[in-house]
């Protein structure tokens, strides 16, 4: 029988990127089930926000990609999540990210997604990885242009609403 597959913890300058616990629920589920989801298809339900939880833990295990806690490592405060998705719901592998309310404007999505990103080309092998976002989400797209990805508008997606950024690997 193989084992399962290791959820890294990757360090930044200033974050940590660690698995999710139960600690990081409450505040998941918060941004989950307000307008600050808008541009994850919520707000949602409690249900639905547990599902897409586990469905950030799950992956690691099934796919060998998920969900990493956005952790500012001199305070020891959740700020959010990154994660690179994959499987039936995502053809591509996708990054994405969100910050709680609080961490925006100071640079930590950028500096989140781009170690995941660089993990999944360099440790994971990937050769190209895409991120899918809703055109009025002016600050992923600006976000996601920072860290090199161009918006290919020819590209299939999961939706006519959704624009999506190609992030090639170096």
């Amino acid at each position: 029988m193989r084992g399962l597959p290791l959820i890294p913890t990757l360090e930044t300058e200033r974050l940590l990127l660690r698995a999710q616990t139960m600690q990081d629920w409450p505040a998941y589920a918060g941004l989950m089930m307000s307008d600050h989801a808008a541009f994850m298809e919520g707000p949602h339900a409690l249900g639905d926000a547990w599902g897409l939880f586990c469905h950030d833990l799950a992956q690691w295990h099934l796919l060998g990609v998920g969900g990493l806690m956005i952790e500012e490592r001199e305070t020891g405060q959740c700020l959010g999540q990154v994660g690179i998705s994959y499987g039936p719901l995502f053809p591509e592998h996708e990054l994405g990210w969100f910050l709680f309310p609080g961490a925006k404007g100071k640079g930590y999505a950028f500096e989140a997604a781009g170690a995941l990103r660089d993990w999944g080309f360099g440790v994971h092998g990937l050769t190209n990885i895409v991120s899918h976002i809703d055109p009025e989400n002016h600050r992923s797209r600006k976000l996601a242009e920072r860290l090199g990805a161009v918006l290919e508008t020819d590209a299939e997606r999961p939706g006519p609403e959704v624009l999506l950024y190609r992030h090639m690997a170096p």
